[in-house]
């Protein structure tokens, strides 16, 4: 009888601890859930950066870096302006708020230079991403975070020769966006055929559209539209139908729309610069130079980026657009 209720009792307990560790597992993990993976104080770091109303590609940037907030136990705030000034004004209002450590874009230098400086001698360290890597340690950062834009630039360039490209569009999409600017002159130095910049009005996208759309059509010999955005493509396609043109449409940066379009064909190649990683390093390494005054790449620029995305690579990584992170 005893050993019947002992193969009973083991029998029961077993049971319980499968299902009570089980059961303890997936309470720490609901525990652990937006909490600080370290002990050391509550730091304050602002991001202000370029963007303008609705860009899908800086809500991924933010998500890595709230990512790395939670896990590094700091309080994140986040401001952005697609106008330079008023992206300054961000800048000292976060200044005036005595943050621990700022993160900012020069996509707009002339606008952003004195206010750097301003938290540089305020004692609030400083990290450029995304935009900017050429003015980062001149105007005081401790790093950049993000890709090369000329590179990426190149990047392109050299995919449209191997492709056999000969006539390609450049389209800028914001005026004064010196990172812009970059991108169509890699492309322009490292492609073989001829590159003509066009310049659109990104805020309206039926003129982005209708600009495109008239450019394919005065010029038959363009073979290629490069977008400088994921948003853009979609639009370039549009444009090129409606145009009646063959061009292939290529674009910087990727989303799911993006995604979903190289694995259809609508689309040839994608640039991805990482946003996600972008947003999160950006933090991590504030914090590491807060806690340790350590710096990757001893204050190189830190590249992110260029990743060219094709058909093939889509379909590993559109379960990661979806979710929004690349």
């Amino acid at each position: 009888m005893s050993a019947v209720l002992a193969a009973v009792l083991g029998a029961t307990l077993a049971g319980c601890s499968a299902t009570g560790g089980k059961r303890a597992e997936e309470r720490a993990a609901k525990a652990a859930q937006g909490r600080a993976a370290v002990d050391t104080p509550r730091w304050t770091f602002a991001m202000v950066t370029h963007s303008g109303d609705g860009d899908n590609f800086w809500d991924i940037v933010q998500k890595g870096a709230k990512q790395a907030a939670v896990k590094d136990n700091i309080n994140f705030l986040y401001a952005h302006d697609a106008e330079g000034n008023k992206q300054a004004q961000s800048v000292q209002a976060m200044i005036d708020q005595k943050v621990d450590g700022l993160i900012v874009t020069l996509a707009k230098p002339d606008a952003m230079k004195d206010v750097v400086a301003k938290a540089k001698k305020a004692g609030i360290p400083v990290i450029t991403v995304n935009s900017g890597s050429d003015k980062s340690k001149e105007f005081g950062a401790l790093t950049h975070i993000g890709q090369d834009e000329v590179i990426a630039g190149e990047a392109v360039g050299e995919q449209l020769n191997e492709r056999g490209r000969k006539k390609a569009v450049c389209v800028l999409h914001e005026q004064g966006n010196v990172g812009h600017e970059q991108r169509c002159e890699g492309v322009k130095k490292s492609f073989k055929g001829e590159v003509q910049n066009l310049y659109v009005e990104g805020t309206n996208m039926p003129n982005v559209q209708s600009s495109i759309e008239a450019k394919l059509q005065s010029d038959k010999d363009i073979d290629t539209v490069v977008t400088l955005g994921a948003p853009f493509a979609p639009t370039a396609v549009k444009a090129a139908e409606q145009a009646g043109s063959k061009a292939e449409v290529d674009t910087f940066d990727l989303n799911a729309q993006v995604a979903e379009a190289l694995q259809s064909g609508k689309l040839g190649f994608a640039v991805d610069q990482d946003p996600y990683l972008q947003g999160y390093e950006a933090v991590d390494l504030l914090w590491l130079y807060r806690y340790n005054r350590d710096m990757l790449g001893g204050g190189r620029p830190v590249l992110t980026g260029p990743q060219i995305v094709t058909k093939d690579d889509a379909k590993q990584l559109a379960e990661y657009a979806k979710r929004g992170t690349r």
